[in-house]
Parts: C-alpha cells; structure tokens; sequence
C-alpha cells in the first residue's frame, strides 16, 4: 500500500503540474496567474482538485462514451435481437482492448520518474498500479453495462460478468506477453503494435461488426462458455504475473529516454521532422505553371502528395469499398432494407461524426507549419497581411479539394443506398444526403484552416503550445459525438448543416481577414 500512495502522489504531482501549465495558456488567464504558480498553494489546491476530477472521469465517462458510441449505437440497429449483437460486439472489442491497452506495458513518464529516477521496487510498483488499473475496469464498466444491458434486454448475469471478462482478457495478454519475454527476451511496447497485433485487431473488428449484419450473432450459451474459459484462464494467468520477478529488466530496457520521450523538446522535434521529411516526394522534378502564392502552394501540395492526397485517396478507397459491402448486403439480404432505408432518412447527423474523423485539415495544417511556415514565419514579408491572406485563399482551396476525394465517394453512395434499400417519396431527400455531406466537408476544411491561422498552436520546437487551440479541437469533438444521438428527418438536418456551413465559412473568412496579421506567428 505504501508503495502504491507513494506512486500515485508522484503521478498526481506530475498531473497537477501538468494542469497548472495548460491554465496558464490560455488568453487573459496567463496574465492573471504569476510565474511562480507552481509554488502557489491556492493554485496547488486548484490543480490536485482538477486532477482528481479527471482521475474520476477517467474512470467512469470513457468507459461511457466506449459502450454508447462502439457498442449501443450499431446493436440499437436491430430491434429485434439487441441484446445478443451487445454482447457480441462487446466481446470481439473487449479482445482489441486487451491487445491495444494493456497498461503494464505502456512507457509513460509517471513510470520513468518512479521506476528510474525513484528507483522504486520493479514488482511491488508494477502489481500494485496494475491492480488499480483493472480495479478501474471494473467499477467503470459495471455501471454503463447493467445500465445499456438492461436497457437492451441483456439479462443481468451477463451484464454483472461483462466487466470480469474485460479484466479476464487483460490479465491473459499480459501473461502471454510476460511469458514471451521469459522464451524469447522480446519485450512488448504497448505504443508500438506489431504487424501480427494489428492484423488481430482488424479480424476482430471485422466479426465484431460485419458477423451480425449477415445474421451470425452470438447468443447467451456461447458467451457463457466463452467467459468460463477466459475466467479460468484469467486465473492462471494471475499466478503467472504474481510470481513472474523481471519486472526490473523489462522496464529497464522499456523506459528509455527515447522510448518514453523524456527529452521532449529535443528528441520529439527531431522524430517530427525525420517522420515528415521522409514523406516529402523528391524522387520527380516538381513544377509548377502558376505564379505568386499559387506557385508556392501547389509546389508544396505536390512535394507532400504522400501525406495529403494520397492519404485522402485511401480513405475515398476505404469508404468505397464499405459502401460496396453495404450495397452486397442489400442484394443478399432483403431483411436489411427497412432498418437502412430509416437510417438513411433519420441518422444523417451521425455523419457529422464520420466527417470530423476523415477530414485531413489537422494532417494538413500540421504539414504546411513543419515544412514550410516553421521557416518562412522567420521572415518579414511573410508575415505581411497581403501575404498571409493571398496564401490562405489558395490553401484553403487545396484543403476543400483533398478533402472532396472522400466526400464525393460518400455524397455519391449514400443516395444509392437509399434508392436501393427502398428509395424514399420525397426526391429532396437524395439531394440533401449529398449537398449535406459536401456542407460538411467544406465546413471542416474551413474550421482546422481557420483554427490554424488565429491560432497558430506551434512554437520554434514544433510543439503544441496553445490551451485554446486544444480546447476548441475538444470541444469540435464533443459537438460531432452529440450528432450520433440526434435523429432528424434528412431534409430538415441537411438545410440546417448546409446553412450553419454557410454562414460559418462567410464569419471564418471576414475573422481571418481581420485578426490572421496579428495571430499567425510563432509561439513563444
């Protein structure tokens, strides 16, 4: 017990430091706290309160969203069997949480700093978190499961083991990864997956979400005999973690400088800008037939082909061939047709969400600072309003068009969708699914670019640097989440998006126009 409060104070202070430096930077706020802040008690007090809020919601408001928006929102689909696509869904994902989020073997700071710095013992610090980790599993996953189960007709049994199954998986990956060090000195890194860890991911997403849309769903009996196994091994599993002893030579090599990233400043530039210059094209002679800053963005456009259209070209690839899959299930499954068709004339808002996640505008605006205005900020002219504005019309063209070549897949399928799972009275309502998801493509591309020039996060050493940045990024977030819940007839949703989009795009432009001179620089 003692080690664990003794950890736990230590990743608290970091946190409450943490928070501390993020209140400073926001506008107004940092004038009214003083440099000495970390020593400041009133403010100490403020921090351990916000820390021990997040701790709280950490255990209880992810574990929320995560059953509400991966599992409910997709089971609610079937109103006739629920209750087994929940449970179905919740085992195959519980299997990519135990292979993605396995906490013994996430290289965190709070580890280094106790682990290397401290010098605490290996095994006590190691079982004693881990033990709070799953104990965390538990009590923020009971709730929301009995609360959606029952909701869904799930009886109460399986509602009450579904947390001890999460912890059950977890506690068998961890030993086999404990296990494979022990034959094969191979030590797992939970931030870098292997090749075979990411393919078993994508199978189990794949059953997880594809079986009960062909009609295999599991029933009650195969989950039983699915969780006494896990359990029973969960058990053996257990005893293999208590009694394992090189928890020392697993963090020693695990919880490097340059595994944990603890020389921020220097080795996180320099992995920033190796990753970007190697996806710079300079294999062809890149040209240009235009001139002025038209000349300078589509020479910077081509050069980053790899991370801007071409990376949109595989998402336009990946929506293509998910609407062919739902086009197959149309023609193989008559059954299908009513619960599509109403998703097409009701669930549009949802897309709000798919939108906010395929949009390239952060991918973008990341590249045009690291490989160009990092530099071209130094100079004067570039910082001239003439300048800043005749760049970001052009820029915010390409933006529109990189972001168009998934849109246009998605505003072209939707509609065929609807006209072949029974097509609908109302002819406006094909029109709206498309103009809908172009709006909302625009006003995106419009946001992040708009984001970027009045509020220009990065400093010298590419870091993020701006609270309000990541604060408006946030809440952009949490307003796309709400749209999964919201059900409004198509036209009324479509004229809505596409008159917001509008009005934002004229607002966005005349604020840029007027305040980008002033804001558009390096951060201190």
């Amino acid at each position: 017990m003692n080690d664990f409060i003794f950890s736990f104070r230590l990743r608290n202070a970091y946190k409450v430091n943490s928070i501390l430096y993020s209140l400073r930077q926001l506008p107004f706020v940092k004038k009214i706290l003083p440099q000495s802040l970390y020593s400041n008690r009133a403010l100490k007090i403020l921090g351990n309160v916000i820390s021990i809020l997040l701790e709280i919601g950490s255990i209880f408001i992810g574990k929320f969203l995560y059953i509400a928006l991966m599992i409910v929102t997709v089971a609610s689909v079937s109103k006739t069997n629920s209750a087994n696509w929940f449970v179905h869904i919740f085992v195959f994902l519980t299997f990519v949480g135990a292979l993605l989020n396995t906490q013994m073997f996430n290289p965190t700071k709070d580890k280094y700093y106790a682990l290397v710095l401290m010098r605490m013992d290996a095994k006590r610090y190691t079982l004693t978190n881990y033990l709070y980790f799953l104990l965390k599993m538990v009590i923020g996953f009971l709730p929301f499961t009995i609360i959606f189960g029952l909701t869904l007709k799930v009886p109460l049994i399986v509602c009450l083991s579904m947390p001890l199954f999460v912890v059950s998986c977890k506690l068998i990956y961890s030993a086999i990864c404990l296990y494979k060090f022990t034959k094969e000195e191979k030590i797992v890194n939970e931030n870098l997956p292997t090749p075979l860890v990411w393919s078993l991911v994508a199978v189990f997403l794949l059953l997880g979400y594809v079986l009960p849309f062909l009609g295999f769903v599991m029933n009650g009996l195969i989950y039983s005999g699915i969780f006494l196994l896990t359990f029973t091994l969960a058990g053996v599993a257990t005893y293999k973690i208590v009694t394992f002893d090189q928890y020392g030579r697993i963090y020693k090599s695990l919880l490097k400088k340059d595994v944990v990233i603890f020389d921020a400043k220097e080795v996180s530039k320099k992995t920033v800008q190796k990753t970007v210059l190697d996806q710079i094209d300079n294999q062809v002679m890149v040209t240009s037939q235009k001139s002025g800053y038209a000349y300078l963005n589509e020479i910077f456009t081509k050069r980053h082909r790899k991370i801007l259209t071409e990376s949109a070209k595989k998402i336009a690839t990946i929506a293509f061939f998910i609407i062919i899959a739902v086009i197959l299930i149309l023609v193989l499954f008559e059954q299908s047709h009513p619960t599509i068709n109403r998703m097409m004339l009701t669930y549009l808002p949802y897309f709000l969400f798919i939108m906010y996640f395929i949009n390239r505008g952060t991918v973008v605006t990341q590249a045009m600072f690291m490989n160009c205005d990092h530099s071209m900020l130094s100079y004067r002219f570039y910082r001239q309003p003439k300048t800043i504005l005749g760049l970001f019309k052009e820029r915010l063209k390409t933006l529109i068009k990189i972001n168009l070549i998934p849109t246009v897949v998605i505003a072209t399928g939707l509609p065929l969708i609807l006209f072949l799972s029974g097509g609908t009275n109302n002819p406006l309502n094909y029109l709206f699914l498309a103009i809908t998801i172009l709006a909302m493509s625009i006003f995106f591309s419009v946001h992040y670019l708009t984001m970027y020039y009045l509020l220009q996060p990065y400093n010298i050493n590419l870091e993020m640097k701006s609270t309000t940045y990541s604060v408006i990024s946030l809440l952009t977030y949490v307003v796309c989440y709400m749209g999964i819940d919201i059900h409004l007839p198509t036209i009324l949703f479509g004229a809505v998006m596409t008159l917001f989009s509008i009005i934002y795009v004229i607002v966005a432009l005349i604020l840029v126009y007027r305040y980008a001179p002033k804001t558009f620089k390096i951060r201190p």
